[in-house]
């Protein structure tokens, strides 16, 4: 992609994955077995820099997830002390439905200054919507947003339905769902989770399957106001993601606004 395409927008990468150096290629090879895709990168922090600066990205939004609850504390550690290397960096902490402490989780997440929460019920392997996630959404209340994993053919943990259930139940949450509402999902996405004001919307991990059209449509169907740019990095690089997402069609104003715009008004950055 030509420079001078995106050198006049304002782009932050709302959703990528990174991981300590020591463990960084094999994470990155067990996500891409667990979805059978191809991943574009390594998840380093290094590597996640080197692909969003060829498109001028300037705050990346970063998390990984406890897919047991003993890695929550040295997670959200990881996460803050990358946050603090690399000031373009915007953390989000974790924790888990089966904590014993979830929340010292939370606290220890404000206090090491990370700026929300993720969650993937589909890795962590539970219902989006049962009694013990519910207990999180509670204890954040309005607190921190929470970005959660949503949707996959092959799982129930994560459906739009639940991710519906939870909007309804906590108004008052600031949600993030991820791959425009349901990877793999996206008409259950359409149906379920239009119109809820506490839930923002990512498009990484989605333009890729779908024609640009479809992607305008579905953007569209959420309000483009809604929706954050993102690369689900190490699964996408930058350059492949904002090329799909310029041949989408939107406006100058919505294209602005999924870059940068959308996300700094709702995170407050």
């Amino acid at each position: 992609m030509e420079k001078e395409i995106y050198k006049d927008y304002e782009i932050i990468d709302a959703h990528a994955h990174i991981f300590p150096g020591a463990i960084a290629e094999k994470a990155t090879v067990n996500i891409g077995r667990f979805y059978d895709l191809h991943m574009d990168s390594c998840g380093s922090s290094a590597k996640l820099i080197e692909s969003g600066s060829k498109i001028g990205t300037s705050l990346y939004l970063v998390c990984s997830v406890a897919t047991v609850p003993h890695q929550i504390s040295h997670i959200n550690k990881f996460i803050a002390h990358e946050c603090e290397e690399h000031k373009c960096f915007f953390g989000l902490g974790s924790t888990h439905p089966l904590s014993d402490n979830i929340e010292g989780d939370i606290e220890q997440i404000k206090s090491l200054g990370l700026k929300g929460v993720k969650l993937h019920p589909d890795f962590q392997t539970f219902n989006a919507d049962s009694p013990e996630a519910f207990k999180i959404y509670d204890i954040i209340g309005d607190s921190l947003p929470v970005l959660i994993h949503c949707g996959d053919n092959r799982y129930e943990y994560s459906s739009p339905e639940r991710i519906a259930n939870i909007a309804k139940n906590f108004p008052k949450l600031k949600l993030i769902a991820s791959h425009l509402g349901g990877y793999q999902r996206w008409d259950e996405a359409q149906e379920y989770l239009c119109g809820f004001e506490n839930v923002r919307f990512d498009v990484c991990s989605s333009l890729a399957f779908m024609t640009p059209e479809k992607a305008a449509e579905r953007i569209r169907s959420f309000g483009a106001e809604n929706c954050f740019f993102g690369t689900d990095f190490p699964m996408w690089s930058h350059e492949a993601e904002l090329e799909r997402l310029m041949a989408v069609g939107l406006s100058d104003s919505e294209l602005r606004g999924v870059l940068a715009g959308n996300f700094k008004a709702f995170m407050n950055v």
